[in-house]
């Protein structure tokens, strides 16, 4: 198949790299004469036709910016029939012979079934700082997220020790804890509290307490914004568990896990939410090196007429697997390394 004109769009949450993403998609589709169209804030550019083309020139200097330039949103371009038939003439109007499609898990999914449905050129590059993505072993956005919750630790060691306190820091990780155990083992977390493995609160005290009785009167817990109590140890009202674990805004815990600690220790405790900071600001090399194989990697796919696929890391690889594969399930932490990190607990 012919590429002539190839359209690119961000959708879903933000994450460092895309822009150097956006650049490999540029540079290495101008290797092989093919126009590249910028579509405007995901799906919804291509809805209402909010396209640019993307130059040499207009991605000058974007490599190392956070955020993207296309701007992102979470719509759905399957919403409706009517959202249907305007993507399809925006489609025809702008002559697009493919499209690579850069997102997460939701964005993924709504391009496998464009392509599924009607047959749409569709090539996927995996993004999400969560790195919950299946079919790859590393996303682009989670090094970035998980340098920026390591340093946070650190420099809450101080404030903890010096003030003989206990620091919850709540971070990011929606139905995995990726995040949480790599900052908390790299920032040498006392506890850890993930997705995976329901905690019971009676042996976070008890480790709190042990530590206090050896001389350590400061502790610092790293906990997932989905992590849950044991139903054995379930503290949360009906209504806390309502606000906190909303699968379209999750957050919350950090604050309610204080709350019973102190009241349990009686040792002074202070949270820290990291939010969207984890996934703001520039990315770091890794993540800059790995988005720009991949963007690269989508280009050739679409050259190969791998449509339906998204380009992947395996082992050192840049590889192409069905969209299907990776949104077919959540990546869990892996076993190993929670158990390393629970090595370090106390």
């Amino acid at each position: 198949m012919e590429v002539r004109t190839l359209g690119v769009l961000t959708g879903g949450g933000d994450a460092p790299g895309l822009n150097a993403a956006l650049r490999a998609v540029v540079r290495r589709a101008m290797q092989y004469g093919i126009r590249v169209l910028g579509i405007h804030q995901g799906w919804n550019g291509l809805i209402h036709g909010r396209v640019e083309p993307l130059t040499r020139y207009s991605i000058s200097g974007i490599l190392p910016r956070g955020g993207t330039i296309l701007g992102t949103s979470r719509v759905n371009p399957l919403e409706t029939d009517e959202v249907a038939e305007r993507i399809r003439a925006n489609w025809r109007k702008y002559e697009l012979d493919a499209l690579v499609v850069i997102g997460g898990e939701g964005t993924l999914s709504a391009a496998l079934e464009m392509h599924r449905r009607y047959g749409y050129p569709i090539v996927g590059v995996p993004k999400t700082i969560d790195n919950d993505l299946c079919g790859t072993d590393m996303t682009f956005g989670f090094d970035t997220a998980l340098s920026v919750a390591t340093e946070a630790i650190d420099r809450l060691h101080t404030t903890a020790e010096s003030h003989d306190r206990v620091m919850v820091v709540e971070v990011m990780g929606r139905h995995a804890g990726w995040i949480a155990a790599g900052a908390g083992i790299a920032g040498g977390a006392d506890i850890i509290l993930v997705p995976e493995h329901p905690f019971r609160i009676s042996e976070v005290c008890q480790i709190l307490n042990h530590r206090k009785s050896l001389g350590r009167f400061f502790s610092i817990i790293v906990v997932a914004e989905d992590a849950h109590p044991h139903p054995d140890e379930d503290f949360l009202t009906p209504e806390e568990k309502e606000r906190v674990f909303q699968h379209t805004r999750l957050g919350g815990i950090g604050h309610l896990l204080a709350r019973k600690i102190e009241e349990l220790t009686g040792i002074e405790t202070r949270v820290t939410v990291l939010g969207y900071t984890q996934r703001g600001g520039v990315p770091t090399a890794y993540d800059r090196l790995l988005a720009t194989r991949l963007g690269v990697k989508a280009v050739d796919m679409v050259r190969a007429s791998e449509f339906g696929c998204m380009a992947a890391l395996q082992g050192m690889r840049m590889v192409s697997v069905p969209i299907e594969q990776a949104v077919s399930c959540i990546k869990r932490l892996d076993d190993e390394l929670y158990e390393t990190a629970r090595v370090f607990f106390g």
